[in-house]
């Protein structure tokens, strides 16, 4: 037993599998592939799921995985323990009905015993508390003892994912770490609770196929799936506590500590922080790598919330400023060998985090300023506990974390409403589940399309053609398979070959006719289904067909060809979008249809207008260059080297489509791409952007045109130019700016005297205000409603009142039109009893159900409803009370 390294531990078991005839694969993006059950990938089965389920063929019936991962449900713990962690890679090998319980047995006793050359002395096994032929494989096959075999129960060693669907049972191995690691206990063995006996790999024998009803009948097709933790595996083997204390993960641990300057294992609370921020990193690094935006939902949320713990626990150890993205740099280093992707997009990762790490920044700020408002709250109304909605809308709304709010809230004498807090949390969880819909065993919807042949598949053959002759090999409706339909009937054919394109990569589907000798369907949609399969859902417009008839298949040629200009073009774009603002820009999602090309991609600020005029020039340029679009077909490996891009968490076979556009240095883009292209740029004809906007944090997106859509989108804007020349009312168009320019100045002019005149009638308004002051509690207040009076003009009235009257409060209420606003003014002198005008325009325009808030002496809300101002008003001498006593 050797001291190995992470890395090479990996390399040895992917190597040692693929040696028994395992595809060795690589490990699929951490975003699953239509699977609505998962947020993010937790195991290695889980991108297999379709091959287990049989909903797909496999690439092979064997195979070896290294998959990331990312678990979260014991989020609360990472950093108290040297246990828990968020971020793990499982090690795995799978059958798919070939070899079954005795290879994976005497496989992973092999790889144990002589790879690993762990003592077979400090090694035992557990099986399911019936499976006998487990038992006699391990005893007679791999040698084990009897006494080192445990028999467990259903709860320990039997699999299953739900009331129904396959499973089978379980065969753990352990390693005995030594007595110092035990509890003494005499009863202590495989199974104790301590730390001595470590379970580290588990074999899975899916055999049996569980009814709702409790039974179980044997599988047809018997499956493997074996998960052990890498890191798990790395500790063991290299005679350390925690995952922590790993080569790789201490090197990020090591570098967390540098830029603290402070030692671990001293201090538990900074062990706790460092801890975290180690996890942390890892798991928002490859989220980051995948294509996860930070966000307030799904996997967003996930990451957000991971990176804003790291970042709090790096200010508890006192670091200051944006440290996250030289951490990254660690990460990268030590993983990159297998997971290149790291390196590929560093740029972006780093720019990403740390755009998200300053905007969190921001958010402490922010976060900090509405606590102390609730602890004033809190010593005001003479309690002491936080509630839990207040709680949850810290951490939900404005991103500020429920373990820092407990924390002042403890340094200052309160308590946080836990329950309340958990409750709240409980509804958004219910939330989001729903949100993702229900799906059947594995995230498997069942669909009509599952009762076909998992053998059948679509041959696509449009990339060279428009048109083909073929066979409906299946109809259906939304409910069952069907054998024929009539004029009007909306159906789906699936056929084994199609010119049609599905949708796919953002390419929009193709539309198009077929024919047979008893009828003609108006193809308006085609999908990607189960099993590699595409629907063609069509509309009969003439007679009837049926199931298994030879048909036609005609692609409307017009619309394909635009679509292929603009997919061509969205290539070109990429690329010049990479050469002018930097290679940290990726796609984030593309559509490309007849019509249009809208490209979202990876950048972190609004691209200024000559930004946005060399991307244009550049892609214009590549089009008249007239470069040669080539596409083939070659290994994934051959791909990467050539350097062609990838998109960020598509999931990839070991063949890939690469679509090149230019040749040696006049190469414009190589990337990964399944869709249909022209075969040369100067069809494209000419590319105009017309818009560029925002989409979300961290991701922009441009609109443009092609070909001819761009003469339609000249006709539009020449028809909008003569329209505004009318009304504007001058002869010659190209004299629209001048004109423009000095109606602006009439317009400031205007609204000069406008604001000169509304200064002179709130001073009027004001003093005539003055005249109807009550008294609460020896300070004046004044409450009033104004009709037709703009935001600015209300509070720069009220800020003059206050300012002449240091003794007084005032509460207006501004109506301009359709919206209204509520203001409120302290005087210097009410402060001092307790005054606060944020609080008090907020309790205020919370009886309207609006909202807002500001500073003690000044401060402006909104109105919800207009209606209800008088309401509101008539309640200000009672809000007032509670804070002026």
């Amino acid at each position: 037993m050797e001291w190995t390294s992470l890395n090479d531990l990996r390399e040895s078991y992917l190597n040692f599998f693929a040696g028994k005839g395992c595809l060795r694969h690589k490990s699929y993006p951490l975003i699953p592939q239509g699977d609505n059950s998962l947020l993010l990938i937790v195991a290695g089965m889980a991108p297999l799921k379709p091959y287990f389920t049989g909903q797909e063929v496999p690439p092979r019936k064997r195979m070896t995985t290294c998959q990331k991962c990312i678990r979260t449900g014991d989020i609360e713990n990472v950093g108290k323990t040297a246990r828990h962690g968020t971020f793990f890679e499982m090690l795995g090998n799978f059958s798919f009905g070939d070899y079954f319980k005795e290879e994976a047995i005497e496989w992973a006793w092999e790889y144990v015993t002589e790879v690993l050359k762990l003592p077979k002395d400090r090694l035992y096994v557990t099986v399911y508390q019936d499976d006998d032929e487990a038992e006699k494989i391990w005893h007679e096959k791999a040698g084990v003892p009897m006494d080192r075999i445990t028999r467990m129960g259903k709860e320990d060693n039997f699999w299953e994912a739900g009331v129904d669907g396959p499973c089978g049972p379980c065969s753990e191995i352990y390693f005995d770490r030594g007595e110092k690691y035990g509890c003494g206990k005499p009863t202590c063995g495989v199974g104790c609770d301590c730390d001595r006996y470590m379970e580290f790999w588990n074999l899975v024998f899916t055999q049996y196929e569980r009814h709702e009803d409790g039974t179980y009948t044997p599988l047809a097709q018997k499956n493997i799936d074996t998960g052990m933790g890498l890191e798990r595996l790395a500790a063991l083997m290299q005679g350390v506590d925690s995952i922590f204390d790993v080569d790789t993960v201490k090197a990020i641990r090591d570098k967390v500590c540098e830029i603290a300057g402070c030692e671990y294992g001293k201090e538990y609370k900074k062990d706790v922080s460092i801890r975290v921020i180690t996890d942390h990193i890892r798991s928002v690094t490859f989220m980051a790598g995948d294509g996860v935006l930070p966000s307030n939902e799904g996997r967003g949320y996930v990451m957000r919330r991971l990176l804003r713990r790291a970042v709090r626990h790096g200010k508890l150890l006192g670091i200051n400023g944006l440290f996250l993205k030289d951490i990254v740099k660690t990460v990268v280093d030590n993983s990159k060998h297998e997971y290149n992707e790291l390196e590929e997009k560093y740029d972006y990762i780093v720019k990403l985090l740390s755009k998200e790490e300053a905007n969190f920044n921001l958010t402490i700020d922010r976060g900090m300023k509405i606590l102390e408002g609730y602890i004033d709250e809190l010593t005001q109304k003479n309690e002491k506990v936080l509630d839990g909605e207040a709680c949850f809308k810290l951490s939900d709304t404005y991103g500020f974390p429920i373990d820092l709010t407990r924390e002042i809230l403890e340094e200052k004498g309160f308590g946080v409403d836990e329950e309340g807090y958990n409750k709240a949390m409980q509804v958004q969880r219910e939330t989001a589940r729903a949100a993702r819909g229900d799906s059947k065993y594995m995230g498997a919807d069942e669909t009509v399309f599952h009762k076909i042949d998992k053998e059948v598949t679509t041959q696509f053959t449009g990339y060279d053609r428009f048109e083909d002759d073929g066979v409906i090999d299946y109809l259906a409706n939304d409910d069952d398979l069907i054998e024929n339909a009539g004029c009007g009937d909306i159906v789906y054919i699936v056929a084994k070959k199609t010119p049609f394109y599905a949708e796919s990569g953002g390419q929009a589907a193709d539309t198009g006719v077929i024919t047979t000798a008893s009828g003609k369907a108006e193809v308006l949609d085609v999908q990607k289904v189960v099993g590699g399969k595409f629907a063609h859902k069509v509309r009969i417009t003439e007679g009837a067909i049926a199931q298994g008839q030879q048909a036609h298949f005609a692609v409307d040629k017009t619309a394909r060809l635009s679509t292929m200009r603009n997919h061509s073009c969205a290539h070109l774009l990429q690329a010049a979008l990479r050469k002018v603002l930097g290679d940290h820009v990726h796609q984030a999602g593309q559509l490309v249809d007849r019509d249009r090309l809208r490209f979202d991609f990876s950048h972190f600020s609004a691209m200024t207008e000559e930004e946005i005029a060399k991307v244009e020039s550049l892609v214009n340029k590549w089009i008249f260059s007239s470069l040669d679009i080539k596409m083939e077909e070659m290994p994934i490996a051959q791909a990467q080297k050539l350097g062609a891009m990838a998109l960020f968490g598509e999931k990839y076979g070991e063949v890939v489509r690469v679509v090149t556009m230019g040749d040696g240095d006049e190469t414009a883009s190589i990337e990964f791409c399944g869709g249909t292209h022209l075969d040369n740029t100067s069809k494209i004809g000419l590319f105009k952007i017309v818009s560029e906007s925002s989409v979300a944090s961290g991701v922009r997106r441009i609109e443009a045109v092609t070909g001819s859509a761009i003469f339609k989108f000249l006709e539009e804007n020449v028809s909008r130019l003569k329209e505004a020349a009318r009304i504007l009312k001058v002869n010659n168009p190209l004299e629209i700016v001048t004109r423009a320019e000095g109606v602006m100045s009439q317009i400031k002019a205007l609204e000069k005297e406008r604001d000169e005149l509304a200064s002179q009638i709130a001073e009027i308004r004001a003093k005539a205000m003055l005249e109807n002051a009550v008294e609460v509690n020896g300070i004046k207040v004044v409450t009033a409603m104004i009709q037709n009076i703009r935001p600015d003009a209300l509070r720069k009235m009220a800020d003059e009142v206050k300012g002449n009257n240091p003794g007084m409060i005032l509460v207006i209420a501004g109506v301009d039109g359709e919206k209204a606003n509520i203001v409120c003014g302290c005087g210097k002198d009410t402060l001092a009893r307790g005054a606060h005008a944020g609080k008090i325009v907020g309790k205020v325009a919370a009886i309207t159900g609006g909202k807002g808030g500001g500073r003690p002496e000044s401060a402006m809300a909104g109105v919800g409803d207009r209606f209800k101002i008088d309401e509101a008003l008539d309640k200000v001498t009672e809000i007032i009370k509670e804070f002026v006593k």
